[in-house]
C-alpha cells in the first residue's frame, strides 16, 4: 500500500509536499508506512539528511562495494550503481590523466608497479544532490528527492525517455536492461530507514566510504568535514552534491 499524504506530514514532522510518482516511491524504496525502523526507535524522515563520505587514500580498488551493491540492489551484471576508476597521473601531465575501470572494478585491478607517478582510486555513485538536475529535467517526476534527501526513482511511472541521464554530470544512471527504465544508486533507501548502513560502505575493508546524517550533530561528518580537505566532484556545475571526497586530486572529473 502507497503511503497516504497525511502519513508522510506525520512522519516527516513538516510540511512536505510530494507528487503521487514521489510517495508511491518512497514506499516501494523501503520507507515503511509508519517510517518505523524498530520498536525502540522509529524513523523520522525529517531529522535525517543524508550524505556519504569517500576518503580517495583509503580505497584499494578491490571491488567489494561493487559485488555488494550489486547483490544488495539486484543489479544487472555489466551495469553499476556504484563503480571504482583507477587514475594514473605523470607529473608533467596532470590535465591529461589516464583513467580505467574494468568491468566498473567488479573484480578489483590488476597490479601496475611498473608505472611511474602517482596512482589512486576513486570510488564513484550518485550525489544525491540538494539541487539535482535530474529531477528538475523528469517529465513525470519519475526521479524525485526524498524528505531526507535521497535522490530515488519510482520504475513504476519512469518513462525511460532518458532525459535524466542526459542532465546527469555524473554518468550514474543507466537503462535497466529488464525493466527499460532508469536505474542508479539509492543509497540503499530501504536499508538506511531500517537503521542500517549502505551495502558498499558495510563491505569497504578500509572505511573507505561510509554513510553520512548531515543533520545528525552527533554523526562524524561534521568532524570530517572541519578537519580534512574535503571536495565534490565538478563543483562548477553547482549541484548540491551530498558526496564529499577526502584528498581529491585536481587530475579527477
Amino acid at each position: 500500500m502507497s503511503l497516504t499524504r497525511r502519513e508522510m506530514l506525520a512522519g516527516a514532522g513538516k510540511l512536505i509536499v510530494l507528487s503521487s510518482a514521489a510517495a508511491a516511491a518512497l514506499k516501494s524504496a523501503g520507507a515503511p508506512a509508519a517510517e518505523t525502523t524498530s520498536a525502540e526507535r522509529p524513523y523520522k524522515m525529517a531529522e535525517h539528511w543524508w550524505g556519504m563520505t569517500i576518503e580517495v587514500d583509503k580505497c584499494i580498488g578491490c571491488g567489494n562495494c561493487v559485488r555488494a551493491c550489486e547483490q544488495e540492489n539486484g543489479v544487472p551484471r555489466g551495469y553499476f550503481r556504484t563503480w571504482v576508476e583507477r587514475y594514473h597521473v605523470d607529473d608533467w601531465h596532470s590535465e591529461r590523466p589516464d583513467v580505467d575501470s574494468p568491468d566498473g572494478a567488479h573484480d578489483g585491478f590488476r597490479p601496475d608497479p611498473n608505472r611511474g607517478g602517482k596512482n589512486f582510486m576513486v570510488p564513484k555513485l550518485c550525489n544525491h544532490c540538494s539541487d539535482s538536475p535530474c529531477v528538475q529535467v523528469c517529465p513525470v517526476g519519475a526521479t524525485f528527492d526524498s524528505p531526507d534527501g535521497v535522490v530515488l526513482v519510482d520504475h513504476k511511472y519512469c518513462l525511460g525517455c532518458r532525459y535524466c541521464i542526459q542532465a546527469c554530470p555524473y554518468g550514474c544512471r543507466y537503462i535497466h536492461p529488464e525493466r527499460q527504465t532508469v536505474d542508479k544508486c539509492s543509497l540503499c533507501y530501504h536499508r538506511i530507514a531500517k537503521g542500517l548502513t549502505t551495502a558498499c560502505s558495510e563491505a569497504c575493508p578500509t572505511g573507505a566510504r561510509k554513510l553520512a546524517d548531515l543533520k545528525n550533530p552527533d554523526d562524524p561528518v561534521h568532524e570530517f568535514l572541519r578537519t580534512n580537505p574535503v571536495q565534490v566532484l565538478k563543483p562548477h556545475m553547482a549541484t548540491g552534491s551530498k558526496v564529499f571526497y577526502k584528498s581529491l586530486d585536481a587530475a579527477v572529473r
